[in-house]
């Protein structure tokens, strides 16, 4: 007669789950800090900086600072809450459903702190240095913001939308949609502050930009040598970097080389010329910036 094999689920260990679980945790408060410390950041900007001097932003916020100007018995936070429940809704269909958790958390995070946090403003009286610094603080709190898995709302859901489906750079987005937003408010609010208030567009931007990618920029080198062995084998060894061998044909030569591609930061840069060209004086180095690098060492791809 014959047994049955009877075939038994295997459960994961009570450890992978405790530790899955920790990391699950881990993450959850490293995202929620995020946000609150970009929204604490951004908050001070807004309060501090540029709504004393008048200013003009761009973006949901925008729009509130500018209704909050024409009707100043609104408080700003509240205002802003309200412009985001359609952006939430947008947001909720075409992203996912953890990042627009994140997102609400954020937008609450954001309005009730903008609602009550009014730091003694700086005594600045230039405008423009007003717009550069509030530019600098509020750039720093998005970017911050965006480093999460979700956002304080507002424009940030699209640009988590068109970055996500175009792979549109955030600062860009943030550059087109605010400046349109100025133009209307310069007709509404106060043209020559208006002007001001691009200087303020254009930081922030610049700033998001930096603080989303600027940490992940490398150079990238590509070097073609007689030598291309050694120089590979000094990279790995000496620099500790990957090297990728790609094949060249010389136009002129017709001889066939190994074309050295790899990556590395900044300070690497002058150790791996000088010995490049120490073991083959004729190399041919090119050195390009590279917008982002992801994979290995360099940087993981964010999933929202």
């Amino acid at each position: 007669m014959k047994q049955k094999k009877v075939l038994m689920k295997k459960t994961p260990h009570k450890s992978v789950v405790n530790r899955k679980f920790f990391a699950d945790l881990k993450s959850v408060f490293y995202n929620l800090f995020l946000i609150f410390l970009g929204s604490f950041i951004y908050v001070i900007g807004m309060n501090s900086i540029l709504i004393p001097a008048q200013l003009l932003s761009g973006g949901v916020a925008g729009i509130a600072v500018l209704l909050h100007y024409l009707f100043p018995q609104i408080n700003f936070g509240i205002i802003y809450f309200m412009l985001n429940i359609p952006m939430i809704i947008i947001g909720w269909i075409h992203v996912s459903g953890r990042f627009m958790i994140y997102t609400i958390i954020g937008i609450f995070t954001f309005s009730t702190m903008a609602s009550i946090i009014h730091l003694p403003a700086p005594e600045i009286t230039d405008p423009i240095l007003s717009a550069l610094f509030a530019g600098v603080v509020c750039g720093l709190g998005v970017g911050i913001i965006l480093r999460s898995l979700g956002s304080a709302g507002g424009l940030d859901i699209l640009v988590v939308i068109l970055n996500k489906n175009y792979g549109l750079r955030p600062g860009t987005i943030y550059s087109m949609t605010n400046i349109l937003i100025i133009i209307a408010g310069a007709f509404f609010h106060n043209f020559e502050l208006a002007l001001y208030s691009i200087i303020f567009v254009y930081t922030s931007a610049q700033v998001v930009d930096k603080v989303l990618t600027g940490f992940n920029q490398r150079k990238s080198m590509m070097i073609i040598s007689d030598q291309s062995e050694i120089i590979a084998k000094e990279i790995l060894t000496r620099q500790n970097r990957g090297v990728t061998f790609f094949k060249g044909t010389g136009a002129y030569s017709g001889q066939d080389k190994k074309v050295i591609f790899t990556i590395m930061s900044l300070t690497e840069l002058p150790k791996i010329r000088e010995f490049v060209f120490k073991i083959d004086p004729n190399a041919f180095v090119v050195v390009n910036d590279t917008l982002e690098v992801l994979g290995k060492r360099h940087g993981k791809l964010r999933v929202f």
